[in-house]
C-alpha cells in the first residue's frame, strides 16, 4: 500500500505537538483515578471494561483535539461511532487508554494514544504512559522517539532467542513451527505498548489476536516501522486505517527484516 501523501501546506510539526500536549493532559486526568478504585463499567457484552479514567480521559483529547482541529474527523474508542468518519481524509484516532485491564488492575504498562491519520495511514502518533513517565512519539518522515531520545528495534541476530508476547495457544503453535527460536513474554494487556516495547528494544515480537481495532494500533505502528519495526495481517498486507469496519484479523510485528519470518511460522495459529 501506498503511504499517505499529506497536503501542500500540511503541518505535520503542529498536529504532532498537539498530539503531544493533548495526550500528555488526558494522562494527567487518567492519573486522577488510577490506582483509586475508579467506577467501573462492563461494554460489548460484558466483555470489555471502561473506567471513569477512560471517559476523563476521552473528554480531554475531545476537547483539545477536537476544538484545534474541527475540520478532521475523529475515531475513538469511547465516542460512539456514528459513521460519518468515513467521509473524511485526515482524522484523528485516539484511545484514551489502552490497557484498560492493566489500569483497572493497578499495573504501569497503560498508556493514552493518539495519531492523525491521513489518507487511511498514519502520519502523526503519541503514546503517553504517565504511570511510567514514558512518552513516544513518531511523524511520518521523522526517527521514532521516546522522551524525546531515538530508538530502535532489535536486529534478530541469528541464533538469539527472540521474546515474543502472544496468546498462550498461538504461541504453542509459533514454537510448533519454529522450535527453538522464540521464548514467551509475560502478558502485556496493552496492544499499543507493546508494539512500543517492540518499537524500544524490549520485545522482539508479538502475535495479535483478531479483533483488534484502529484506535488500539493507529499511532503505535507509527512508531514501530519509523523504529525499524513492521506491522503486517497474518495473511500479509499493511493495515489500512478509517475503513468501513474498523476491526481487523490476526497481526504479526517484528523488525522489518524478521517480519515475513514471523508470518510465515505464525500462518494458521488463529485458525482453531
Amino acid at each position: 500500500m501506498a503511504g499517505p501523501d499529506p497536503k501542500a501546506g500540511y503541518d505535520l510539526d503542529a498536529d504532532l505537538a498537539l498530539l503531544v500536549s493533548a495526550a500528555r493532559e488526558a494522562g494527567e486526568a487518567a492519573m486522577g483515578y488510577f490506582r483509586q478504585s475508579p467506577e467501573t463499567w462492563w461494554k460489548n457484552g460484558g466483555r470489555s471494561p471502561v473506567t471513569a479514567g477512560d471517559y476523563a480521559a476521552n473528554d480531554v483529547l475531545i476537547r483539545r483535539l477536537r476544538e484545534a482541529r474541527p475540520e478532521y474527523g475523529w475515531i475513538s474508542e469511547e465516542t460512539e461511532d456514528d459513521g460519518g468518519r468515513t467521509s473524511f481524509e485526515t482524522l484523528f484516532v485516539v484511545d484514551p487508554i489502552d490497557g484498560t485491564r492493566a489500569f483497572m488492575n493497578g499495573m504501569d504498562t497503560w498508556c493514552v494514544s493518539a495519531a492523525v491519520v491521513q489518507n487511511r495511514r498514519p502520519v502523526a502518533g503519541v503514546l503517553v504512559a504517565p504511570a511510567l513517565g514514558e512518552v513516544f512519539t513518531a511523524r511520518l518522515d521523522g526517527p521514532a522517539l521516546l522522551n524525546g531520545a531515538p530508538i530502535v528495534v532489535a536486529r534478530p541476530d541469528a541464533g538469539r532467542m527472540l521474546t515474543v508476547a502472544s496468546p498462550a495457544d498461538a504461541f504453542h503453535r509459533l514454537t510448533q513451527a519454529r522450535n527453538g527460536l522464540y521464548s514467551k513474554a509475560a502478558h502485556i494487556p496493552s496492544l499499543a505498548y507493546r508494539l512500543a516495547m517492540i518499537a524500544a528494544g524490549r520485545l522482539d515480537a508479538t502475535l495479535v489476536h483478531p479483533n483488534s481495532h484502529d484506535w488500539d494500533l493507529a499511532a503505535a505502528e507509527l512508531i514501530l516501522e519509523r523504529a525499524g519495526g513492521a506491522l503486517r495481517k497474518l495473511e500479509g498486507g499493511a493495515i489500512a486505517y478509517n475503513g468501513k469496519s474498523m476491526v481487523h484479523g490476526g497481526l504479526g510485528a517484528a523488525h522489518s527484516d524478521h517480519v515475513d519470518d514471523l508470518l510465515k511460522a505464525a500462518s494458521g495459529v488463529f485458525s482453531h
